[in-house]
């Protein structure tokens, strides 16, 4: 039996993780050069501004998928520049509460604006046809990745 050559383009993984890095550092470099955002900045505004009440650091992470470090520096920074107000949990003061302040939430609505833009080229550079495929391919694999997550003990 011959063996099979393992072909590193033609790994998923792989593919999906060049896709995202080129399509998140462009719109990166936009949200950067205008507000001088970090990617873990803008993913925890993106989820403050997202949702309808206020959110733990931890509900932030697993949100955006990112490390309870970045998480951390990213709520700090964004507390700097006002955008972010913390509440201390009235019943277990080891939690705070995080919401956007009124600046934040006008931060966050000019960035949803430049973030439509982006999606707008996207959509411009692909087609509308293989956004359609790419959407349903990326539905695919959200829709495993929350059945396996519920399949965990």
């Amino acid at each position: 039996m011959a063996e099979e050559r393992f072909e590193l383009e033609n790994f998923l993984p792989y593919r999906l993780n060049r896709a995202a890095e080129f399509v998140a550092l462009r719109f990166a470099a936009q949200y950067k050069a205008r507000y001088q955002l970090t990617r873990p900045e803008w993913r925890t505004l993106a989820a403050l501004g997202s949702s309808r009440r206020s959110m733990t650091a931890t509900e932030i992470g697993a949100h955006s998928a990112m490390h309870k470090t970045k998480v951390s520096r990213a709520v700090f920074s964004l507390e700097q520049r006002r955008w972010l107000k913390r509440e201390q949990d009235g019943r277990d003061r080891r939690f705070e509460h995080l919401a956007l302040t009124p600046a934040g939430r006008q931060a966050f609505r000019e960035l949803t604006e430049l973030a439509s833009d982006y999606q707008t080229e996207l959509h411009s550079v692909l087609g509308a046809e293989n956004m359609e495929a790419l959407s349903q391919g990326l539905g695919a694999v959200e829709r495993a990745m929350n059945n396996l997550s519920e399949a965990l003990p």
